[in-house]
């Protein structure tokens, strides 16, 4: 028989088991990501990865050499915390350098903060300005959190979608061929309409948005009073000689606009994860009240070394020592190393003006995946994950970029990053030129 004792651990214990819903509501729809799966997949199967969008190469040696010198320096409090909002070294470099941009004298205490990348830059604004009932307008395809982080909040998402127009004369499609319908656009701003998320340049796309679709951006955020949420972390890599456009210095749109920023796609060092938000200060006071309740505080070393890097940017600005000129450069060879690549075998590339990705159309390769009727899965999903497991070559299905009714249509291409070191672009080009001859052998 069972000791009276152990029947009343047993009972207590099961009495103990929490049987109440412990997730909070706001968590609901959003507990699949892309990268947690795809990055699994290419740590298993890749012998190369044109995946995730990070830089195989190192930062500039200034700003390795700005690391070690606050690593190892005298000045010890740099190995403490500093300033909740911004190392002040680098928000007054920021305010200083972006002041000059914009046109416009910035207060480094007001209007700028210091977050742990612009991923939490993102999470500040949705935190701090969206609720239920408030719609935010996102831009497709659109990097994959705006979604999330907008439903987390409490509001509803509305896409409107760029559509691509396909060029004449047989040419490859350009980033710049996908556009904004205007009355399409106009028609998504209403009374609940409390923000619009603008990234330009566009991952994934590459696109840069010009001055003219900017100001019709402008307009309307202007007539209906809304927010203007500014994803400008690509602001520096832009290639043909386009250029990046800050929607902020458009009329009427700074007392609007939250910019923001990146250091690690600024100076390649994404693990570094150092951000910033720019804008008025009846905006970034509210950012401030989610931050200090949130992470508090970045590391102190990494925002004096950035602070570092962007003082040596400001004196070099517009020379070509400025890595903020040589980089671009850089990239544009991948680039156009990587649309060479894929155009010989088959994938059509919509060559983009900015960022560190290129957007190819698989179509031609239906023959290799055949399609599955009836499937949840999207076709590029489906192809991504066969290519990387048989191939070994990891890329990101656009269709991840998409909202679930739009996921279906734009479900036949893939997104490579080409920010890699040249052997790795050459590693990438040997799969698919290996391919190529198995797919054209008898």
């Amino acid at each position: 028989p069972i000791a009276t004792s152990e029947i009343f651990k047993l009972a207590f214990s099961l009495q103990a088991k929490m049987s109440r819903p412990v997730q909070a509501q706001r968590l609901e729809g959003i507990d699949k990501n892309i990268w947690v799966e795809f990055v699994k997949l290419a740590a298993t199967y890749s012998k190369v990865n044109l995946g995730q969008g990070f830089p195989d190469f190192p930062p500039p040696d200034f700003l390795k050499e700005a690391f070690v010198r606050a690593l190892s320096g005298e000045n010890h409090m740099l190995h403490q915390y500093t300033r909740a909002f911004g190392h002040p070294p680098l928000v007054k470099i920021l305010a200083q350098f972006f002041g000059k941009l914009l046109g416009r004298d910035l207060d480094p205490m007001t209007n700028v903060m210091v977050t742990v990348g612009a991923y939490q830059a993102l999470f500040c604004c949705f935190q701090a300005f969206i609720e239920e009932g408030d719609e935010v307008i996102i831009i497709e395809p659109f990097f994959d959190c705006y979604e999330s982080m907008t439903k987390m909040a409490g509001g509803t998402p509305v896409f409107v979608p760029l559509r691509p127009k396909a060029p004449k004369d047989g040419k490859l499609m350009s980033s710049e061929d996908w556009k904004l319908d205007p009355a399409e656009l106009a028609s998504k701003f209403n009374e609940q309409t409390k923000a619009i998320v603008l990234n330009s340049p566009n991952n994934p796309l590459g696109k840069v948005f010009s001055r003219r679709e900017l100001e019709l951006i402008a307009d309307l955020c202007v007539k209906h009073d809304v927010l203007c949420i500014s994803d400008e972390v690509y602001e520096w890599l832009v290639y043909d000689g386009k250029e990046h456009i800050r929607i902020a210095s458009l009329p009427g749109m700074w007392d609007r606009t939250v910019i923001i920023g990146s250091a690690g796609k600024t100076f390649s060092a994404t693990g570094w994860k150092v951000g910033w938000t720019m804008g008025p200060n009846r905006l970034l006071q509210h950012l401030r009240n989610v931050h200090q309740n949130s992470v508090y505080h970045c590391a102190t070393i990494a925002q004096e070394a950035v602070a570092q890097g962007f003082q040596r940017e400001f004196e070099l600005y517009g020379k070509a020592d400025s890595y903020f000129i040589q980089l671009p450069k850089e990239l544009q060879q991948k680039r156009d190393w990587l649309v060479q690549s894929l155009d010989a075998v088959g994938m059509k590339p919509i060559v983009p003006e900015g960022t560190y990705f290129l957007v190819a159309d698989i179509s031609k390769f239906k023959s290799d995946i055949p399609d599955v009727p009836d499937s949840d899965e999207p076709y590029d999903s489906r192809f991504a994950k066969w290519m990387v497991k048989n191939k070994g070559l990891a890329a990101i299905p656009l269709s991840a970029f998409y909202s679930g009714p739009h996921k279906s249509i734009y479900n036949h291409f893939i997104r490579f990053c080409f920010a890699k070191e040249e052997a790795t672009l050459k590693a990438a080009n040997d799969i698919l030129q290996k391919w190529k001859q198995e797919k054209t052998s008898p």
